[in-house]
């Protein structure tokens, strides 16, 4: 499996969509996910152990709180791959490219 599908999959999530959507306008800490979701505490944890291991989220520890904050970077990634394929459907497009049967 590619890491742009790895990134897919973490993204896909709805509650982790939000989370890289929050966390692209401001780093939070936990207790503000909490309030903006809705979500409970060990939840948002979780997601955001995934999306860290993800290489999408950094975190720093800020006295009994810890931060987190989007990578952007690593969606630049993901933007590009997608842009590409995008790139590569429109040649196709414009070449009338078929594979015969």
């Amino acid at each position: 499996m590619s890491v742009e599908t790895d990134v897919l999959r973490v993204l896909a999530d709805p509650l982790r969509a939000r989370i890289v959507t929050l966390l692209a306008g401001e780093a939070l800490c936990t207790c503000h996910l909490v309030e903006e979701t809705g979500a409970r505490q060990t939840n948002i944890s979780n997601h955001l152990r995934v999306l860290k291991d993800a290489g999408l989220v950094d975190s720093e520890p800020c006295g009994r709180f810890t931060y987190y904050r989007l990578r952007p970077e690593a969606l630049d990634a993901l933007a590009a791959r997608l842009g590409g394929l995008a790139d590569a459907a429109r040649a196709a497009i414009a070449d009338g490219r078929r594979r015969p049967c």
